[in-house]
């Protein structure tokens, strides 16, 4: 098990740590959206605010990923974009949608297999 973790907490990290470098520095095309993957795009673009942070937190998750360091912080915080990336590909652009599951379910899987530190998180008081 304890491979398999570093294995899934490797890939994810190099996968989100070239996601957010190739975004900052502009590394690939951006495609020519249509319909309402365009609308979505637009609406995002026009925030200004919201991919430069989604990306530095996807550049910081993916440093804790890949140093090993505040992984099960890593995940919570990772959680809420990764969802957004499933749901986008899901009912938006439905191309991505098998990447978008895989990466969601190593998420799922690295915040198992960190389970006994978030106890004292989810204990009633």
């Amino acid at each position: 098990m304890k491979i398999a973790v570093i294995i899934v907490r490797v890939l994810m990290g190099s996968m989100f740590a070239f996601a957010s470098i190739a975004f900052f520095f502009k590394l690939i095309p951006q495609p020519e959206l249509s319909g309402s993957a365009k609308i979505f795009n637009d609406g995002i673009a026009a925030s200004v605010y919201l991919m430069p942070t989604v990306k530095i937190f996807e550049l910081l998750c993916a440093i804790a990923f890949l140093s090993g360091r505040f992984v099960p912080l890593a995940t919570i915080v990772i959680f809420p974009i990764m969802l957004n990336i499933l749901l986008y590909h899901a009912f938006v652009d439905t191309s991505g949608l098998p990447l978008g599951v895989v990466f969601m379910l190593g998420n799922l899987f690295l915040a198992y297999s960190n389970r006994d530190k978030y106890k004292s998180i989810l204990a009633a008081k």
